[in-house]
């Protein structure tokens, strides 16, 4: 169910590959034992086109749209411990951030869902 789309700069992909980025992040999120294992999901769209406090400089936000019920607790972990994966991967860009939006079990639907 969770959605953790990392947006950044096109130059990120450089250093290392989409599919070393989307794995960490995959087992960052996944060793909190807060998702059902094979249910997350990860996505990177690279900007070519940005600015950063009128710069260029690398950067690297994440969001991340999980189903509500965990605690402020849980996602302040979850949080932390993505943004200390990637600043291990990337200690030289100075943007990794991310934050952590709720969907509502009311009004959330997929495919399955319908029918």
């Amino acid at each position: 169910m969770p959605h953790f789309v990392i947006d950044c700069s096109q130059n990120i992909l450089n250093k290392k590959t989409p599919n070393e980025i989307i794995q960490r992040v995959y087992d960052t999120a996944e060793a909190t034992g807060l998702f059902e294992v094979g249910d997350i999901k990860v996505r990177i769209n690279p900007f070519a086109y940005y600015t950063i406090g009128n710069t260029k400089d690398d950067f690297m936000h994440i969001f991340a749209n999980i189903m509500e019920g965990r605690s402020i607790h849980e996602k302040s972990d979850l949080s932390k411990r993505i943004v200390s994966e990637l600043t291990s991967m990337f200690p030289e860009v100075p943007i990794i951030s991310i934050n952590i939006r709720d969907f509502e079990k009311a009004t959330y639907c997929n495919k399955s869902m319908v029918g």
